[in-house]
């Protein structure tokens, strides 16, 4: 468990472990903790979410959903891998937790059994950190590798900083005792990985490799791809190909709130579209 940090360290662990941040206009002040009368931590887990939605981020920041006021989480994750920030205190994003579960999580338990609300419940939002990415939730929308990347060094950005393990780790349907579904779907690829399902174990897992190495590591790439580090060692690279640089294409759902976009996120998203161009032919 642990104290929330302050807006500053947060953004210093998550770009340590190499996540692009951006911030939301008033994360630093936007919270929950006012409304309800009810403080933001200690912390002990973070629990991941998919948004359900495309152009998603203001609706996470400051619209909220019917019946459930914003902030919705304390950061959102973008297809191409950008993490903003939305908020520094209590999020609205993980209600109810089945004791059972929450205590699973907050005993780093190898297993985690199903959510029972007959064991009691723990207001979520009070002891987590939650973390929207976007996919609509569907089984069928792909997360990209870019933006699994980011999600696997976000979670383990903060694990490393609390000094948890993977297994503080969650998801919102496992601990949900509304019968949540989330998180779900494909994933592109990851490392030598090629295309699989998300399952909570498997990012658990791969938060746990993270944790084994500095934080500047990167996880080995497939042989007959060009490798980023080595790429990443030309200067030239790196000062044109890392940087928000590029304009974001006007018929991305997310080019209102990120105007600009790095060259690897920007050839992706041409590639992506040849391909859904081809199939639909």
């Amino acid at each position: 468990m642990g104290d929330p940090l302050t807006p500053d360290r947060m953004i210093a662990i998550l770009r340590a472990e190499g996540v692009r941040v951006a911030e939301y206009p008033g994360w630093r002040t936007r919270r929950r903790d006012d409304e309800t009368g009810k403080p933001f931590g200690p912390v002990h887990l973070l629990l991941n979410h998919h948004t359900a939605a495309t152009a998603s981020l203001k609706l996470v920041a400051e619209q909220g959903r019917p019946g459930l006021p914003p902030p919705l989480a304390h950061g959102h994750l973008n297809k191409a891998g950008l993490l903003t920030l939305t908020c520094a205190g209590r999020a609205n994003h993980a209600g109810l937790m089945a004791k059972n579960a929450y205590d699973s999580f907050y005993e780093e338990m190898e297993r985690h059994p199903h959510p029972d609300k007959s064991t009691g419940t723990v207001d979520g939002n009070d002891v987590s950190y939650g973390f929207e990415v976007e996919n609509l939730g569907d089984n069928d929308d792909v997360y990209p590798e870019v933006q699994y990347d980011a999600w696997v060094r976000i979670n383990a950005a903060f694990c490393r900083h609390y000094r948890w393990g993977a297994e503080s780790v969650a998801c919102h349907k496992e601990t949900s005792v509304e019968g949540k579904v989330d998180p779900r779907g494909p994933v592109e690829g990851y490392g030598t990985r090629g295309r699989f399902m998300f399952t909570p174990t498997i990012l658990r897992q791969d938060v746990d490799q993270r944790l084994a190495h500095p934080a500047s590591w990167s996880p080995p790439q497939k042989e007959d791809s060009v490798s980023a580090d080595v790429e990443r060692k030309n200067p030239t690279y790196s000062a044109g190909a890392e940087s928000d640089a590029i304009p974001a294409p006007r018929n991305h759902p997310d080019s209102a709130e990120n105007k600009y976009w790095p060259l690897e996120s920007y050839l992706r998203f041409i590639a992506e579209e040849l391909i859904r161009q081809r199939d639909a032919s």
